[in-house]
This record gives structure tokens, sequence and C-alpha cells, in this order.
């Protein structure tokens, strides 16, 4: 699969212009919103866990050095926690073009931190998609972002600020807080 899923994104999930739906966020979408939304609430998702396993040639890297971003891996027993927007259909349109970079929208299950439950979309990148680039350790994840910018700027700036959007959540993230504890030593070097 081409790592431009505009067209597949929009052939998937058609939506009316009238609907609205939920949106569950886990990654830049935490902290970089530059879409409208008409309510936003903490929330995560059972069965998936956050990775950096994703290539960003578009945003955080180049064709010839990409940067690595995050996205879902399934995991039956882990909690994937983020921010969930209510928005209107029309605003796909626009996130289509901001997550084109390998990552297909798919339905879930979200839960509220009040317990409530609802069903929205989430963009995931898996295996099959071009810009995949899959596991490594995290200390050689935290080589590579610190080794990669883009035309959103640098990579470890997209780790930080994740980072840093979890805490203020009250989220936990091992995957996250150990590769941002590699970057903060390799830039101490």
């Amino acid at each position: 699969m081409s790592h431009n899923t505009v067209a597949e994104n929009q052939r998937r999930h058609r939506l009316d212009d009238d609907e609205q739906r939920w949106l569950f966020g886990y990654g830049s979408l935490i902290y970089l919103v530059d879409f409208p939304y008409l309510e936003s609430r903490p929330a995560s998702i059972r069965g998936w866990s956050r990775r950096f396993w994703q290539g960003s040639h578009d945003h955080r890297g180049t064709e010839l050095n990409p940067g690595r971003v995050v996205t879902l891996i399934e995991d039956p027993d882990a909690v994937c926690g983020g921010l969930a927007y209510l928005i209107e259909a029309p605003v796909f349109r626009q996130l289509d073009e901001r997550e084109k970079n390998g990552y297909l929208r798919v339905a879930t299950e979200m839960t509220f931190a009040d317990g409530s439950q609802a069903n929205g979309l989430t963009y995931i990148a898996t295996p099959a998609n071009e810009a995949y680039l899959g596991a490594a350790s995290e200390s050689d994840i935290a080589r590579h972002i610190c080794g990669a910018a883009g035309p959103s700027g640098p990579n470890d700036e997209y780790l930080l600020q994740l980072a840093e959007a979890l805490r203020r959540l009250g989220q936990h993230d091992r995957h996250v807080f150990n590769i941002e504890s590699h970057i903060l030593k390799i830039k101490r070097q």
C-alpha cells in the first residue's frame, strides 16, 4: 500500500457532511490541535499500544531520512490513553491530508474518563504501508529520532511534546517515556 492514504480513507469511511464523529488522538493529535472540534475529552482504547514504529516522510522527516512517529499496534492486554474530539465530518478531509503518510482510519470503541463509552475513528499505520519502519530497541529509536527533521520540525520535538502532553493528561506510557529518557541522555552528550 502506498504511504499516501487520502483516497483510501475517503473510500473506506464515507461520512455525510452533517454527521458528527468522535476521533481518538494518541500522538500529535493530543498536543497539535490544528482542526476545529465541538468537544474534547480524555479517553482510552483497549487492545492497542502506542509505538514509534511509523516513518514520517512528510512532517518529522524526509523521503531520504524519515523520522519516527507513533502508530498503534494490537496488544490484547494494553490500554492506550489519549484525547477524543467530537468533530463534524468535513473535518476528516483536513485530517486525512494531515495523516496521509500511511495512516488509515479505523473504527474503535473509546472509554472516557467518567467510564462512559462511544464509538469513533482513529488513524493507524499498519505494517502494510510503505512508510512503516517497524520495531527497534528504544535506544535505537531515540538515536533515529535525534537524527531526523522535516517540514514540521525536528523529530525529537515531536517525542518531547507528546511525552509532556501525556504527563498533563496523567497518562503513563513506558515506551514513550523510555525513549524520552534516551533522547535526553543523547542531548546532554
